[in-house]
């Protein structure tokens, strides 16, 4: 089994954009506006003379107030706060309007579900912001609320965060959405930090998060692989998010990606031999030797993580000396954190498809691991069926060793029968 550091360049597409955030309570209660008729103005020629014949009750009604939130006047509002209001008796917000201190507008649009209006970025450290919302009451009437906030300074105690994706690139079809967080979010945190990790298909497809038992992950999947050309684009828009240990999102990160064609690879330990399918169809099988019994490979779906077409492998670190070894490999694919890898092995060639000798790897032969590893992409699937040991959740990118009423169990947020909309 080879084993090297977690190579930093994984952690792509580090860069995100987007923001949102927790909204506040109350504000000031506008007057309400005249739906019909005139309004009286200082002008003694413009006042109207109310009609003795009209009673209060026959009076046009008055348009309901709006409370917008954060609160008109609220201070230190964090960098991820978004806009909302109340409609008295119910109703809904139709406009949003954004500005800065110096009256230019800030990007953002509202939830699917109209909760609350995103920016499109985080808002600035310690800034004053006027937020101007229009709503309509059930009875179709209009009301409008203005508040005015400032953000908080900048905090010193921060999360890293990371995201697993490379913006412009192609994925295999069970390319997860890997969120990563250093230390990990705080079960009672999950459900706001989930809410601020936004995923969009095209085509849609829904799919839903989990998270990894120590928080230090979270995967985001559909209910089976992606279609053959989605495009996925990704926010974690994590800015100045407050978390209950005193620690706040330290960056947004975002990635456009696409998906490619269909492969997946199949390794039988029956047969100690790989299929390999593309689109649906066989297009190749070929023999390999797994893991020797003291060294037993994972039983389970992987999904290829990185690729290195040359790499040593050094385990000098393992305690049992039968271990320790450092080797030059070729045409490595990394498939667990573990240490488990798709590569060539010339020295095993002579048992591949007969017997199995390596440390946990797949070991291929020289001329098939070069094929192989021409034909692959990062997030292509790979399920080994009936070795000793099974696979190891978070050892890996193990989103697809569940099924899905498993995976959904690990959401902090209500999943709807068959996943989760995109938020917009």
């Amino acid at each position: 089994m080879g084993r090297f550091a977690r190579a930093g360049a994984m952690v792509g597409a580090l860069v995100l954009t987007a923001s949102l955030a927790l909204t506040g309570c109350g504000g000031d209660q506008e007057k309400p506006t005249f739906v019909s008729g005139e309004q009286a103005s200082g002008d003694p020629s413009s006042s109207v003379t109310p009609d003795p014949s009209i009673s209060p009750s026959d009076a046009a009604p008055a348009a309901p107030t709006l409370t917008v939130s954060p609160a008109d006047g609220a201070a230190g509002r964090p960098v991820s706060t978004e806009i909302s209001a109340r409609l008295p008796g119910g109703g809904t917000v139709s406009k949003v309007v954004l500005t800065n201190a110096k009256g230019a507008a800030v990007a953002g649009r509202m939830r699917r579900d109209g909760s609350s209006w995103v920016p499109s970025a985080p808002l600035k450290w310690g800034t004053k912001y006027t937020a101007t919302v229009t709503g309509t009451g059930k009875d179709g009437a209009t009301s409008q609320g203005t508040s005015t906030f400032t953000t908080m300074a900048k905090p010193k105690s921060m999360i890293g965060s990371g995201l697993y994706l490379f913006d412009g690139k192609t994925y295999g079809v069970a390319m997860p959405v890997v969120a990563e967080f250093s230390p990990g979010i705080p079960k009672k945190d999950r459900a706001a930090v989930q809410k601020r990790m936004f995923v969009q298909t095209d085509p849609p497809q829904p799919g839903a998060w989990h998270w990894v038992d120590n928080g230090t992950q979270a995967y985001y999947r559909a209910p089976k692989y992606w279609k053959t050309g989605t495009t996925i684009s990704v926010r974690l828009a994590l800015t100045g998010i407050p978390l209950s240990n005193g620690r706040y999102g330290n960056v947004d990160r975002s990635a456009t990606a696409k998906i490619g064609r269909a492969l997946e690879m199949t390794v039988d330990n029956a047969t100690k031999r790989m299929t390999v399918s593309e689109n649906g169809s066989v297009i190749r099988t070929l023999p390999v030797s797994l893991g020797k019994k003291s060294t037993p490979s994972s039983s389970g779906t992987m999904v290829v993580m990185e690729k290195k077409e040359s790499t040593v492998f050094d385990t000098r670190d393992e305690p049992d000396p039968e271990n320790q070894y450092v080797t030059k490999i070729d045409f490595a694919q990394r498939i667990t954190w573990g240490g488990e890898f798709i590569h060539a092995a010339p020295w095993s060639e002579g048992v591949q498809g007969r017997r199995n000798v390596s440390h946990g790897c797949v070991n291929v032969s020289m001329a098939e691991g070069r094929w192989l590893f021409g034909r692959t992409l990062v997030g292509d699937p790979i399920t080994v069926k009936g070795t000793e040991r099974g696979l190891a959740p978070g050892n890996g990118w193990t989103a697809w060793n569940l099924s899905w009423s498993q995976f959904v169990a690990g959401s902090a947020l209500p999943v709807p029968k068959g996943g989760q909309d995109a938020p917009f």
